[in-house]
């Protein structure tokens, strides 16, 4: 295997700028996440006037800037600028945590979000800066993981997914989960899908318009050709929320439930019963694989990231439900093979 380039969110903005095609405003200034935000603020308007050049003259005190949430990966900030014509402008400002590059193809993601928003999925991007990227603001609520099993919202998520696995985005198809380590999955026995994968669907990054029931997929940083089984899988698993409470896993009745609106968006009720037993087993096999590649994360991050969160402690929550888990996934999978044959 060759050596893999990790590019830097300076270099994303380089090439950014370099390309002849690209009409997104990019900026090599960084801002420090540490700040306080009344110590960013100044250095964020050196940026907005840097990127749109239409505000360059506009003073201080016409921004004004304020939290959305404070992940475990990002900072995300809302900025609103008043225009001369007297109306307010809001733009969302992300920053991407330091060494992030090590876990997230920050190239990869920038190259999806154009195609993702075309499609209608997300933000649209408006501007790319050394540490992070500027998108439009969605005026919409962010869930929490018991929305998720809410039947309702369950099947409107099933449907989002389907239309967000129907996504082409150009480059490799390879799929990115670890195939040296996953080779039971490679081999093609549960003969899943490969689709453009969102990879990280947990509840925040889910947001819900309640006025208009529009729902919206963000944050597409882990977004990568995978199996549809894995995306599903991981899903189901972020029902737990960051506690990792998996009492909360849907039973097979709620999964029945999203499986149905996945497969037929438009005739829920004519999925064949084989087709969601096989979409079951597809789905809480690739559950494992999820519990490892978010423990693996982990680690990671323990020993890369300085933000305040106990990661270590979540490295052996999500290992220890896969050991827990192991076992009876495999089981389920090599009942399934014997039942209905291998491809």
């Amino acid at each position: 295997m060759g050596a893999v380039k990790i590019w830097n969110a300076m270099e994303i903005a380089e090439v950014a700028g370099e390309s002849s095609n690209s009409e997104i405003p990019h900026s090599s200034l960084t801002v420090d996440h540490t700040l306080s935000l009344s110590d960013m603020k100044p250095r964020i308007v050196e940026l907005y006037k840097d990127l749109f050049k239409n505000w360059s003259n506009k003073d201080e005190s016409d921004f004004s800037i304020e939290t959305v949430s404070g992940g475990i990966t990002n900072l995300l900030l809302k900025v609103s600028v008043k225009e001369d014509s007297g109306n307010t402008i809001k733009m969302t400002l992300r920053l991407y945590g330091p060494n992030t590059e090590y876990v997230i193809n920050r190239e990869r993601e920038l190259q999806a979000i154009q195609y993702l928003s075309a499609a209608g999925f997300g933000a649209k991007l408006l501007g790319v800066f050394g540490n992070g990227m500027v998108q439009s603001f969605i005026h919409a609520r962010t869930l929490v993981p018991l929305d998720m099993r809410k039947p309702d919202l369950a099947a409107k998520i099933a449907k989002q997914l389907r239309k967000f696995h129907q996504v082409e985005v150009p480059g490799s198809k390879e799929p990115q989960l670890w195939n040296d380590i996953f080779k039971f999955f490679k081999q093609g026995r549960l003969d899943a899908p490969v689709v453009f994968a969102h990879n990280d669907l947990l509840s925040g990054n889910l947001m819900l318009n309640d006025d208009e029931g529009k729902l919206y997929f963000i944050d597409f940083e882990y977004g990568s050709y995978s199996y549809r089984g894995f995306d599903i899988g991981n899903h189901f698993n972020e029902y737990a929320g960051y506690d990792c409470d998996y009492s909360l896993y849907p039973n097979r009745d709620e999964q029945y439930h999203f499986f149905k609106h996945y497969l037929k968006p438009d005739k829920p009720q004519e999925v064949s019963e084989k087709d969601l037993e096989e979409l079951y087993v597809e789905t809480n096999c690739y559950m494992l694989a999820s519990h490892m590649y978010w423990a693996l994360w982990a680690l990671i991050q323990a020993r890369m990231s300085p933000i305040d969160f106990d990661y270590l402690g979540y490295f052996f929550l999500r290992y220890d439900e896969f050991k827990r888990q192991k076992e009876k996934c495999l089981s389920l999978a090599e009942s399934y093979l014997t039942k209905y044959g291998a491809g």
